[in-house]
């Protein structure tokens, strides 16, 4: 399965990028990362068979362990792409939210969106390196 980050806003050469690049080398699955601009543009439309998660801090708070089973669970299922969604500044409309399968929260405090970026990249290597029962991951 393809986990696929759809960014709002440039990353460019930063520390972040750096960081976001190192978990991603680290993910066995194949990964993709877009970046559309802050403002303007348009999300691609989810191909078929695909989920689509929403970081949203209204969204549902998952461990680590969580995330790695709702990812077993959806390629296990098939599915061939699990899109995650990055808003800029001011998140995600109500259409973005209504059109995600999943909203995802790191937590109630406010975090710049190049630092979810790779917050994001971090849990979905801990997620995979769970699921490939490796001891990266501290359970506990």
């Amino acid at each position: 399965m393809l986990l696929h980050i759809i960014a709002r806003g440039k990353i460019g050469r930063s520390s972040e990028a750096e960081l976001v690049e190192r978990y991603l080398k680290r993910i066995a699955w194949s990964t993709r990362v877009s970046e559309l601009p802050d403002r303007g543009g348009t999300v691609p439309p989810p191909p078929p068979n695909s989920v689509t998660i929403a970081l949203d801090e209204r969204g549902e708070a998952l461990s680590s362990m969580a995330l790695a089973m709702k990812l077993e669970a959806w390629r296990d299922g098939g599915k061939r792409e699990a899109r995650f969604l990055i808003g800029a500044a001011d998140g995600h409309g109500e259409k973005g939210r209504a059109g995600a399968d999943l909203l995802l929260s790191f937590g109630p405090a406010t975090w710049p969106h190049l630092l979810a970026r790779a917050m994001l990249a971090e849990q979905l290597f801990r997620a995979t390196a769970i699921l490939a029962n490796h001891p990266y991951h501290r359970d506990g």
